[in-house]
């Protein structure tokens, strides 16, 4: 009986096994949980071995993104019932789990390598995971992350050089400026030369040496700048010389050029004519409009200090144009040098709106400042190349007065007072010259005294005691009598 029992067991097992069909689909149930857990519980114990081999927490990361990509469960086994269904244990599905497919091996990765001790054994080209995945093309590190592809080129636009076109296109604006601008300003300089300073002109006809040469074939400009042109003429009585200086607008600067569309500027010329000193009696004079003349007088020494503003015209005469004012020494002087014949050619009331236009200002001075002191100034403006004859009348003021002023004498009475003002005048500028030669000298002698303090202070104790002695002896000297001995 004790042998029969063990014998029977399974046999009554399978009896009453044998005849249900849902029993056997329980089974298989619990068999495929159990070899779940199974594999899951020995992965685990796998991944806490290579922990303490020196794989980091990336590693396991790509680990479990591998393992996730594996089915969660394996197809149902067949309904039949097989002897080795029936001969397998429950025991057995708590050992290792079955070896993988030999014809699939588990590709090696860089990180499979990997050692952070001694940074060996990566290999060159890691295999590509997927036997049918082309070697070209591998599997990202991160399944999540899309690969990039590469932006087509483009070819650059135009306003990626917007800055070089922008300097590149002024550049040829300047140098296109700077020809026509010098080009310009070169065909007004040899316009006015071509009217007034050629053959049979009015300097020609009035100086005997015309030009910055001696010779036939010297040039009648002297060019300084491309905006600054000068022009020299001699050889007339009650006259050293005449100087005329064209100060043209800035053409060949494209910057001043578009400064003068805010700013404008009109081309001007100056003349200077140094009289002789025995040719020139006191006379100081000026007239312009009534703006600029204020502004004279407050600028210029001479004005300031010997002229005054002419208000009111001389008794019994016509005078100029009420936007002229005249800073004049005396009365007498102004009704003598604005004459009646300069009234009606220019600075009469009707001439004024012909011709004054060109006109800016004259100055009349012995009392100049500089190395010559007796200078007649004219300032007019130039019109452009094609109308330079507008200012011919300007023009022949220069030679008019310069005989007018070298043939005038002042009366007694007015001569007397200006040369007592020039008398004052002389005595106000020597002290003035004393007082800053006071001053320097004093300067000196408080540098001196300071440069002697602090020499005594370098100096020992028995170096002051000699200095002191010789100076109480010079000062002695100079105190005791001087005895004067005769001899007989």
């Amino acid at each position: 009986m004790a042998k029969a029992s063990p014998i029977r067991w399974p046999r009554a097992l399978t009896a009453s096994l044998s005849p249900r069909g849902d029993a056997l689909l329980l089974l298989l149930a619990l068999l495929s949980i159990l070899s779940l857990i199974t594999h899951e519980l020995s992965r685990h114990s796998a991944l806490a071995a290579a922990d303490f081999e020196g794989f980091d927490a990336d590693d396991l990361d790509d680990a479990d993104d591998d393992s996730h990509t594996l089915p969660s469960s394996s197809p149902p086994p067949p309904t039949s019932l097989s002897s080795s269904s029936s001969s397998s244990s429950p025991e057995s599905h708590h050992g290792p789990p079955p070896p993988s497919d030999p014809s699939h091996p588990k590709p090696s990765t860089p990180l499979d390598f990997w050692d952070e001790e001694e940074f060996e054994g990566i290999p060159d080209t890691p295999s590509p995971s997927d036997p049918t995945q082309s070697p070209a093309d591998p599997l990202p590190s991160d399944p999540t992350a899309v690969p990039s592809k590469p932006s087509p080129t483009t070819p650059p636009s135009l306003q990626s050089y917007s800055i070089e076109i922008a300097c590149i296109s002024f550049l040829i604006c300047f140098a296109i400026n700077y020809f026509t601008g010098r080009r310009q300003n070169e065909a007004i300089a040899l316009a006015w030369a071509a009217k007034f300073a050629t053959k049979d002109s009015i300097f020609d006809k009035n100086f005997s040496l015309v030009g910055t040469g001696d010779g036939k074939d010297t040039p009648l400009l002297l060019k300084e700048g491309q905006d600054v042109f000068k022009f020299y003429a001699s050889g007339r009585r009650f006259c050293q010389g005449l100087l005329a200086t064209m100060e043209l607008r800035s053409r060949h600067d494209l910057i001043s050029r578009m400064l003068d569309l805010v700013f404008p500027k009109k081309d001007t010329i100056t003349f200077e004519v140094v009289m002789n000193e025995d040719a020139m009696d006191h006379v100081v004079l000026a007239l312009a409009r009534k703006k600029l003349a204020k502004a004279m007088h407050k600028e210029a020494t001479d004005l300031q200090r010997f002229a005054t503003l002419v208000t009111a015209p001389p008794s019994g005469r016509k005078w100029v144009a009420d936007e002229l004012m005249v800073v004049s020494e005396s009365k007498e002087v102004a009704g003598d040098l604005i004459t009646d014949a300069v009234l009606d050619q220019i600075f009469g009331e009707k001439a004024l709106e012909k011709f004054g236009k060109w006109f800016v200002s004259l100055h009349f001075s012995d009392q100049q400042s500089g190395s010559h002191k007796k200078i007649l100034m004219f300032k007019f403006v130039l019109p452009d190349a094609n109308n330079m004859a507008d200012m011919t009348r300007l023009v022949t003021l220069i030679p008019y007065y310069i005989d007018l002023i070298g043939r005038y004498k002042l009366s007694s009475h007015a001569h007397s007072k200006t040369e007592a003002a020039r008398a004052k005048a002389a005595q106000e500028t020597f002290k003035e010259l004393q007082n800053v030669r006071q001053e320097a000298l004093q300067k000196r002698k408080a540098e001196k005294k300071k440069l002697m303090a602090d020499t005594e202070a370098k100096l020992s104790a028995e170096a002051l005691r000699k200095r002191e002695e010789k100076d109480r002896a010079r000062q002695m000297k100079k105190s005791m009598p001087r005895i004067k001995m005769l001899r007989s």
